[in-house]
């Protein structure tokens, strides 16, 4: 009896041995994950990066008119940290399914609000957060394996770029950073009445690369200077002093800032100040 149930426990082990022992092969079409940081939100995209393989793709193993998973294998998702624009449209923070319907001339691109589906089986409408259309452009050079990227990148946005074979189609993701940052502010600076020199120099850099109220950074930024100056708060308040018609202030300023520059060996801020001191005279 005792050698019967040894040899059952020895057959039962085995057995798991050998279902826990799989074949390790490249997948066909492996996945990926990509994030970046667009304004001030996290971005991320995990898909599955299929190859063209001698196919032809779009039109033929991808058909014009019908809904795509927008890669291979599960659905493709995206996710934001904060609200987007996209089409003109808020979509709220979160994650969502990237499906694509291609055309010849015109694709229509759709997130939907349904992350569970292998591929686009299962599909529906009813769960789309937003559809819009976009027009594809031809590569001039093939891109065998399908690619999805950032580019185009600005302090609030970026294009989210898709290419396979020999297409390329693009779409516009706009965050709201405005109304983050000025919140900031309001907060920390202005209610807060914060003396740090670093954060008055945060406040006053981010009023004048927006083009606000001029007037305001100049207060900001003199007190930053004023309690610890550094060459590149210096250079600020030079252009900001330029910025407001003050330009033999602004000269003055821009000698100082050159000098703190060549002092700490950042041969990049004295160019910069040397060429604002030119473009002055």
């Amino acid at each position: 009896m005792k050698q019967k149930v040894a040899f059952t426990l020895a057959f039962l082990l085995c057995g798991l041995v050998s279902f826990a022992q799989q074949i390790q092969m490249p997948q066909a079409s492996p996945s990926a994950k990509i994030a970046q940081k667009v304004g001030l939100t996290d971005v991320t995209v995990e898909y599955s990066r299929p190859s063209t393989k001698n196919r032809k793709i779009f039109g033929e193993l991808v058909p014009y008119g019908q809904i795509w998973r927008t890669g291979a294998n599960g659905a493709t998702v995206l996710s934001f940290s904060t609200d987007v624009i996209i089409d003109g449209k808020t979509l709220p923070a979160g994650q969502y399914a990237l499906y694509a319907i291609p055309g010849k001339s015109e694709w229509t691109m759709i997130l939907s609000k349904n992350i569970k589906l292998w591929g686009a089986i299962g599909y529906q409408q009813s769960d789309d957060a937003i559809r819009f259309t976009t027009t594809p452009e031809k590569l001039k050079s093939k891109s065998e394996t399908f690619e999805i990227s950032f580019v185009n990148m600005t302090d609030s946005g970026a294009d989210l770029s898709l290419k396979w074979e020999n297409t390329r189609v693009d779409f516009r993701i706009e965050t709201l950073v405005d109304p983050l940052v000025m919140a900031q502010i309001k907060e920390y600076v202005i209610d807060g009445d914060s003396k740090d020199p670093g954060m008055l120099y945060s406040a006053a850099s981010y009023y004048y690369t927006n083009k606000k109220d001029l007037s305001q950074a100049y207060t900001w930024i003199n007190e930053s200077v004023e309690d610890d100056p550094k060459y590149w708060t210096v250079h600020l308040k030079a252009k900001i002093e330029a910025a407001l018609g003050n330009k033999t202030e602004a000269v003055e300023t821009a000698e100082v800032a050159k000098n703190l520059a060549e002092e700490a060996g950042n041969l990049d801020y004295v160019g910069l100040n040397e060429r604002l001191i030119k473009s002055l005279k």
